[in-house]
C-alpha cells in the first residue's frame, strides 16, 4: 500500500517529518553505543514520540498500537516495523533525556533559518507554570515534622541511654547531638561483651530476651531511625517537602483541584522561555516560586541564544533579579512590578499606612506620613534570602506619633506591644523601591505595553494549548531529567503545531501581535 497517497499535503505529521529530517541529531545519536547496530533509527523514534505528543498519546503502550493501527504514524515510520513500547520508553527516558536541550535548540535554530523565528524582531518571553507528578499525592514527607520526630527522638535518647548502658555496664559520655556513629559504637562494645559472656539472642514465643539483647535492639531501633530521618533532610535540602515515590518533585498548590478543598499535590514547576511564538527552551525546577529560577534559567538561555531581550510576569520580580541584570547589561529587563495592579485602585492609593503614598524627600533621606509628622532614618537591616542573596534594608521610624489622631490608620502591623506604645516604623530597600519605580515607567512605554501584551498570548498560550488542547495534566515519568525530556517532546510537538497553524493563517514570518487600539 502507498500510504503517502493517503496522507493529506497539509497535514502536521508530513510538516513534522520534514522537519526532524532536516536535523542532524548528533547530540542524539552520540548517546547509542557504537558497537553493534541500532534497532531503530532515532529519527524515527523522535518522530513517532513527537507525533505522539501532538495527538494526546503519551504512554508507550499506546504509541506502539498507534504504530500499528494509525497510517500517520506507518507514514513516520518511513518502512520500518512497528516498535516495542520498552523501546519507545528507552528511548524517552534514557537517550532523549540526556540531550533535551540540544534537540531544542537544534529545532529553534532550523525555524530561525527558515525566518520564522528572531531574536532581533521579537524578545524572550518566559512564564512558568505547575504540573502534578506521576507520584503519589498522599506519599508526602515534610520537612519540618521529621526534623521534629528529629528533636523528641534526641530528648528520648538523652534521657534514656545512660541508663541502658549502664545496666550492661558501659559509660556514657557524648556533648552535643547524639549521631548514629555514637550509638554505632555503643552497639558495637555490647556486642564484644555478649560474644565474650556468651549470651546469645532468642526469639520466638516463650523466649526471654536477656538485658544486654533488650539495650541491643533498643540502640538498633534509634539508629535506624537517626538514619531515616537524616536521610529525609538531606532529600529535601532547601525544600519544605518531597514525595516518597518522586523524591525530586514537591508539593505545591495547584490550579487543578479535583477535591476543592485547595489540597497540596507533588509537581514541578516548568519554566519556559518562547520567541516568535516558538518554544526555545525550558527549566525543570522543585522550587515552588518562580523568584529563584529566573537566574539559572536565563544563565542556560544566554549560553544557547543570542538575547536581547526578556519579558517576565510579576512572579519573577526580586531585588536579587535586578541586580543580576543590572550586571549583565547586554540583555534589556522587561518585568511588571508585583504591585502594578494594586497601585490602580482606590484602596491602595488613599491607604496612608503604605510607603508609597507618603512623601519622599531625596536630600535629606526621609519620609512624611499623611499627618506631617517626619520618618526619620534610625538604622540598617540585612536580611538572607533561600538562596544566599543579602538585602540591605532602610529602617525609618517617626518620633512624634503619640496623640495622633490617625494613628490606627498608619501602623497596621501586628504586635503584643500596645498601640499607644508604639511609633510608625519603615523598613525600605531602597535598591529595589528604585528599580520598581523604573520598571514602573519602563513598563508603560508602548514599546513596554506591546511586550507585555505579547508575552500573555505567546507564553501563556503555550500552557494553555499544552493543558487544554492537547489535554496534558500530568508527567509519565519521574525524576527531573525525565520530566524534561516529557516537556521536550511537548514543545517539540507545540512548535511543529503552531508553524502548521500559522501557515494555514498565513501568518508566516511574523514575530509580534500588534497592538489593537479601539
Amino acid at each position: 500500500m502507498d500510504i503517502e497517497k493517503n496522507i493529506p499535503k497539509d497535514e502536521p505529521a508530513v510538516l513534522l517529518s520534514a522537519i526532524v529530517e532536516r536535523m542532524k541529531l548528533k547530540e542524539l545519536i552520540a548517546t547509542y553505543s557504537d558497537a553493534g547496530r541500532n534497532e531503530y533509527p532515532p529519527k524515527v523514534l523522535l518522530k513517532i514520540c513527537i507525533y505522539g505528543y501532538m495527538r494526546k498519546i503519551i504512554s508507550t503502550r499506546e504509541i506502539e498500537r498507534a504504530c500499528r493501527e494509525n497510517i500517520n504514524f506507518m507514514y513516520l515510520l518511513n518502512g520500518e516495523a512497528p516498535p516495542d513500547h520498552n523501546t519507545i520508553h528507552r528511548f524517552r527516558s534514557k537517550h532523549l533525556a540526556s540531550c533535551q536541550d540540544a534537540i531544542l535548540k537544534e529545532m529553534a535554530e532550523i525555524l530561525q533559518d527558515m525566518g520564522e523565528l528572531s531574536f532581533e524582531n521579537s524578545a524572550v518571553f518566559i512564564d512558568g507554570t505547575k504540573i502534578e507528578s506521576v507520584g503519589n499525592r498522599y506519599q508526602f514527607v515534610w520537612k519540618k515534622s521529621v526534623q521534629k520526630h528529629m528533636e523528641k527522638l534526641q530528648q528520648t535518647i538523652r534521657e534514656k541511654l545512660p541508663g541502658l548502658l549502664k545496666s550492661v555496664g558501659l559509660r556514657f559520655y557524648i556533648e552535643g547531638e547524639v549521631k548514629s556513629k555514637h550509638l554505632q559504637k555503643f552497639r558495637k562494645q555490647l556486642c564484644a561483651i555478649m560474644k565474650q559472656e556468651k549470651i546469645e539472642k532468642v526469639s520466638g514465643k516463650g523466649k526471654r530476651k536477656s538485658q544486654h539483647q533488650r539495650v541491643l535492639e533498643t540502640l538498633e531501633d534509634w539508629i535506624g531511625r537517626i538514619k531515616s530521618y537524616t536521610a529525609k533532610v538531606h532529600i529535601c535540602g532547601s525544600r519544605s517537602s518531597y514525595c516518597k515515590t518522586d523524591p525530586e518533585a514537591t508539593f505545591m498548590r495547584m490550579k487543578e483541584d479535583h477535591m476543592l478543598n485547595g489540597q497540596l499535590k507533588p509537581g514541578y514547576n516548568i519554566n519556559t522561555a518562547t520567541v516568535s511564538e516558538y518554544v526555545v527552551g525550558s527549566y525543570v525546577s522543585s522550587d515552588r516560586t518562580d523568584t529563584v529560577t529566573a537566574i539559572p534559567f536565563m544563565e542556560k538561555l544566554r549560553s544557547a541564544y543570542p538575547v536581547k531581550r526578556v519579558v517576565y510576569d510579576s512572579g519573577y520580580e526580586s531585588e536579587e533579579n535586578y541586580r543580576y541584570f543590572e550586571e549583565n547589561p547586554g540583555i534589556e529587563l522587561y518585568v511588571k512590578p508585583a504591585n502594578y495592579e494594586q497601585k490602580k485602585q482606590r484602596k491602595y492609593r488613599t491607604d496612608i499606612s503604605r510607603r508609597e503614598n507618603m512623601a519622599y524627600d531625596r536630600i535629606q533621606d526621609t519620609y512624611t506620613c499623611a499627618e506631617g509628622k517626619i520618618l526619620r532614618k534610625v538604622g540598617t537591616k540585612h536580611t538572607k534570602s533561600s538562596t544566599g542573596f543579602v538585602s540591605e534594608k532602610t529602617i525609618y521610624e517617626c518620633g512624634e506619633c503619640s496623640g495622633c489622631p490617625r494613628k490606627g490608620e498608619c501602623i497596621r502591623s501586628r504586635s503584643a506591644t500596645p498601640l499607644d506604645q508604639r511609633n510608625k516604623r519603615l523598613e525600605v530597600a531602597q535598591y529595589f523601591a528604585e528599580q520598581r519605580r523604573n520598571m514602573t515607567e519602563k513598563i508603560s512605554t508602548d514599546e513596554g505595553k506591546l511586550l507585555r501584551m505579547n508575552r500573555s498570548i505567546q507564553a501563556e498560550g503555550v500552557f494553555a494549548y499544552i493543558k487544554t488542547d492537547l489535554s496534558f495534566r500530568r508527567f509519565m515519568t519521574h525524576g527531573k531529567k525525565r520530566v524534561g525530556a516529557e516537556w521536550t517532546l511537548l514543545a517539540l510537538a507545540y512548535n511543529v503545531l503552531r508553524m502548521h497553524h500559522k501557515s494555514r493563517n498565513g501568518r508566516l514570518g511574523m514575530h509580534l501581535y500588534e497592538m489593537v487600539t479601539v
